[in-house]
């Protein structure tokens, strides 16, 4: 059974920092491309981030380009966002994503003085 658990996130004021990760289970994780979504309120879910299977390229939207870093460590089926100068309009629920394997349940990440 695939499991994907979202933690890391939280209330944060504007320029700081969070580290989100989703611990992965059930399927060979060291296959699989995996991606980071989020969706804010009353807008749909939009692509984050993304990192391949072997070389481990990562990709980003435009929006978070040069702010967030996504990795991953298969020797512990995690993938990590690292987050930086967060901004007001990051704030939303984080997902993590394995393309046609399932969801995580997301974290919830605040921007706000």
């Amino acid at each position: 059974q695939v499991q994907l658990v979202e933690s890391g996130g939280g209330l944060v004021q504007p320029g700081g920092s969070l580290r989100l990760s989703c611990a992965a289970s059930g399927f060979t994780f060291s296959r699989y491309s995996l991606r980071w979504y989020r969706q804010a309120p009353g807008n749909e879910r939009e692509w984050v981030a993304s990192i391949t299977s072997t070389s481990g390229t990562p990709n980003y939207a435009e929006s978070v380009k040069g702010r967030f870093t996504i990795s991953r460590d298969n020797a512990k089926n995690t993938v990590y966002l690292q987050m930086n100068s967060l901004k007001p309009e990051d704030t939303a629920v984080y997902y993590c994503n394995v393309l046609g394997l399932g969801w995580g349940r997301g974290t919830q990440v605040t921007v706000s003085s």
